[in-house]
């Protein structure tokens, strides 16, 4: 059941009226003290108190900004809710907040409410009630919390008590900023924590960084204008790259950990708003942060009661984290900051305008991606990024807001473990391993070419080259093993969707080349070397970001020890079926030397054989 689904999400009123549709749902699970909210029975990492906490906070997020100019049906409950959790004699307490707590996490929103709706959640308490919650909040101040974009909660805290002359650290919220701001990489790129050391740049850039130093910037910058005038530099800055992020009908390039906030992507673009700030046009932002709420809201998202579901583009947990509660996915909810501002505001008053003209590809070095626009594709061929949420999140050559990525399944063996854009070596043909970004060794960023040396194991060693062709891609391997190795590369994974009916789809597997066809779309992935077994290989279900069902073409081959080129073409289209040509062709193949040109004969790769090494670091 979709709350929002005869909601046509165009006028302020409309997304008014979306918050109120989203968070009735989640509420009408609330406990009776109104402190905790437990929709479903599927757990996390962290206590179930905490998960419980989440369903009550996050909706703030968007329950604050829609009342700064409007109302809510539900403030009786969140205040309710808000007494009974900080009340150390109530049944539903929340709890102390110890080091690392996730408990620390939802007090940013309600350190928001303080700042922007006072009115709502501290003017009715009596004074015994303001006391606890000033208690429980100011726990953050004490505690320890990950050297990261937390620390922004520490801040947003806060921000809300001095808003109503609460105490507070104040001096605790500078330190915290301070080293928010190291973290800062120069042309409007922050990593999430130290760069360095396993901070990758993924939506916790545009989402946590950017946002939560916009919404400082607007509240706080009076008394600090110097950081907030670098706040609102920096993500205009910022701006103008994150755009190449999205596509025409509203869809982000999917990438990174934490994918299940959904239409947190739009929050950015709220968030430059509600500073004030229109880097782009606002009919631009206007359209780029509509067009996302609208194409999220129109998706499988919902479960039979209404409520957003653990996943993507559908309800699975499979491509979840370990922090992900049933509640987690109301981050999302941060995209309705932009109902704080006035009616009246720019924002408001401008009509939506499409996306302005962009090439078709976009180097992005920070991110170590080139963003790649075919007709109505938008993908980006990506380096591998450090970080402990792993290979198919970090690792892939090709992310896509079409066809998603897939993760990992339970089964090992062949075509079992998320190989779609990706290049998969096993020594036994059952165990097989990916590029997790812990075993890349080296990357670099080459003009449109993306190189990196992948290490496996010890006696192993491939280097690889990325280069977008389009409307193809190519991909170029030097393998170098002392033993022998099974191999497997897939392109995009597919929708299979039409599969029961043999007249609606078509699998060819002909000479070096695999190609899928379905009513929703054609893949492709060749050999331009002719040397590897083509296949169609069904996935796992509820693996793929999309589809719960997907197939991916893919090439195989087992490898003597010795050195041996790869030289791969990948192609896909969200129609179908779809006959592709002109093909990139190989037209030099050595023992030290590939090269490859597209079929109106300009250069697309020119590779040599160690091109990059680990002395070379990464860039």
């Amino acid at each position: 059941m979709n709350p929002t689904a005869e909601n046509p999400l165009q006028t302020r009123a409309d997304f008014e009226r979306a918050v109120e549709d989203l968070v009735e749902p989640l509420y009408e699970h609330a406990s009776p003290g109104g402190a905790r909210v437990r929709p479903m029975t599927t757990g996390a990492h962290f206590p179930p108190v905490a998960a419980e906490l989440e369903g009550f906070a996050r909706p703030l997020w968007g329950l604050v900004p829609l009342s700064v100019h409007g109302t809510s049906d539900q403030w009786d409950l969140v205040r309710r809710g808000l007494v009974n959790g900080t009340d150390p004699s109530h049944d539903e307490y929340w709890g102390e907040a110890s080091d690392y707590s996730q408990k620390h996490v939802e007090m940013a929103a309600i350190g928001l409410g303080l700042a922007l709706t006072p009115d709502r959640i501290w003017d009715p308490l009596i004074e015994s009630e303001r006391e606890q919650l000033v208690r429980w909040l100011n726990q953050i101040n004490d505690a320890d919390l990950h050297d990261c974009n937390w620390l922004f909660f520490r801040v947003m805290v806060n921000m809300g008590l001095r808003s109503v002359g609460a105490d507070h650290d104040w001096e605790g919220t500078q330190s915290s900023l301070d080293r928010l701001e190291s973290f800062y990489q120069g042309g409007g790129w922050y990593t999430d924590g130290p760069a360095g050391d396993g901070s990758p740049i993924d939506y916790y850039l545009p989402w946590a960084m950017h946002f939560y130093g916009l919404v400082y910037a607007a509240v706080c910058g009076d008394e600090d204008p110097e950081r907030a005038r670098r706040f609102r530099e920096r993500a205009a800055e910022f701006a103008t790259e994150h755009v190449h992020w999205f596509d025409d009908e509203g869809r982000a390039l999917p990438f990174g950990r934490s994918l299940t906030y959904r239409f947190a992507q739009a929050g950015f673009w709220g968030a430059l708003a509600f500073a004030d700030l229109n880097p782009l046009p606002w009919g631009v932002l206007r359209g780029l942060w509509a067009r996302n709420i609208r194409w999220w809201l129109n998706q499988p998202i919902f479960t039979d009661g209404g409520l957003l579901s653990v996943g993507y583009r559908y309800p699975t947990l499979k491509t979840s984290e370990v922090y992900n509660s049933p509640n987690s996915p109301y981050w999302a909810t941060k995209a309705f900051l932009p109902l704080a501002l006035e009616p009246t505001h720019p924002f408001w008053q401008a009509d939506e305008e499409p996306l302005p003209d962009r090439p078709e590809t976009v180097v992005q070095p920070e991110p170590r991606k080139v963003i790649c626009r075919d007709d109505d594709h938008l993908f980006a061929l990506s380096l591998a990024q450090d970080s402990i949420y792993g290979a198919e999140k970090y690792g892939k050559f090709a992310y896509s807001a079409t066809f998603g990525f897939s993760m990992a399944g339970q089964n090992a063996g062949l075509g079992e473990a998320g190989r779609d854009s990706t290049l998969a070596l096993s020594p036994d043909g059952d165990l097989y391993k990916s590029p997790a970004p812990e075993s890349v060794a080296a990357t670099e960023v080459d003009e449109t070419t993306l190189k990196s040396l992948w290490t496996p194991w010890d006696d192993v060693r491939v280097e690889t080259w990325l280069a977008p062709a389009l409307p193809w891609h190519v991909r170029v391997h030097r393998l170098e093993t002392s033993r022998p190795l099974h191999s497997e590369e897939g392109g995009f994974a597919l929708d299979r969707t039409g599969d029961d009916d043999p007249t609606r789809f078509s699998h060819e597997t002909e000479g070096a080349t695999a190609r899928a066809a379905y009513p929703n779309g054609t893949s492709l992935v060749a050999d331009l070397r002719a040397d590897r077994e083509p296949e169609i290989v069904p996935a796992e279900p509820n693996t793929n970001l999309m589809h719960p069902r997907t197939v991916v073409p893919t090439l195989r081959k087992r490898y003597d020890a010795g050195e041996h080129w790869l030289a791969t073409v990948v192609r896909a289209r969200a129609e179908g079926p779809v006959d592709f040509d002109r093909t990139p062709e190989l037209v030099a193949a050595g023992d030290d030397r590939v090269a490859i040109e597209t079929a109106d004969g300009a250069s697309v790769l020119e590779c040599t054989a160690d091109e990059i090494s680990e002395t070379d670091g990464t860039e």
